[in-house]
């Protein structure tokens, strides 16, 4: 064995030289996920401020006037809250239900926000975050359209979703990532715990998923960037559109809170 600078290589290894690819990297310093993480809190912090209990229930002025509730999206009157509040499309992504709630959906952006920041770049990231939110409110009122219902974990399973057809398109292993069984387990935690808004979780993973498969084949495939960011707003107009289509339509008698 010949000593190099690489290690130790057999005589023939060693007199061969060794193609040298260049990769462009990205900053490693996940300034959006941070962002995303001080935004919540600090809405949090203004929640509690301003009534609403740490154990979770509601109540407060920004909960009253943020969560996603489809009467106050359509100007129904018989609730006194006005009309066609459509700011609720987003701000409900960064209320949250107790601190459990926010805790757990924090440490869920923390573990998977600066992958795909890292991954696919900070603007890329930005849009696939809050086209996923906007693509939740939309599953959500889908299916619980009179139950108010907040929280990031829409926008939380869009990042995923785009994560997953990234790394697949890149050669990365679903399962020996950790991202499937991930996925599996939100899964199961969706289905099974009382109150989570299961319309959320998956229009926020459709739309993050196909925002993914866009920033792919255009944006590092063809050089399209400019057209990928097209594609995802196109996503997102398409969800507000239908969002404001089903909001309140399946009656007026307000449900349980949804996360």
């Amino acid at each position: 064995m010949t000593p190099t600078p690489v290690g130790m290589r057999c005589p023939e290894c060693a007199r061969d030289r060794t193609k040298v690819k260049t990769v462009r990297r990205r900053s490693g310093v996940p300034v959006v996920t941070r962002v995303l993480l001080a935004i919540n809190v600090l809405v949090f912090l203004a929640e509690t401020a301003n009534g609403a209990p740490l154990g979770g229930g509601g109540g407060g002025w920004i909960w009253n006037h943020g969560v996603l509730f489809g009467p106050a999206l359509t100007g129904n009157d018989i609730y006194g809250i006005g009309t066609h509040q459509y700011w609720r499309l987003l701000t409900s992504g960064f209320i949250h239900d107790g601190i459990l709630h926010i805790a757990f959906n924090m440490w869920f952006l923390w573990i998977l926000g600066p992958m795909l920041e890292t991954a696919v770049g900070r603007v890329n990231y930005a849009v696939v975050y809050f086209v996923s939110l906007l693509a939740g409110s939309f599953g959500a009122l889908l299916l619980t359209p009179v139950s108010p219902t907040m929280g990031a974990s829409g926008a939380l399973f869009g990042v995923l979703g785009a994560l997953m057809v990234v790394a697949y398109y890149r050669g990365i292993s679903i399962w020996q990532s950790g991202l499937g069984l991930t996925l599996v387990i939100n899964i199961v935690f969706s289905l099974t715990v009382a109150d989570i808004s299961i319309g959320a979780h998956l229009g926020g993973f459709v739309a993050g998923a196909i925002c993914g498969w866009l920033i792919v084949q255009l944006a590092e495939r063809r050089r399209m960037q400019a057209l990928a960011i097209a594609g995802c707003v196109v996503v997102a107009i398409i969800s507000v559109i239908a969002a404001l289509a089903v909001a309140g339509s399946h009656g007026l008698a307000p449900n349980g809170i949804t996360i």
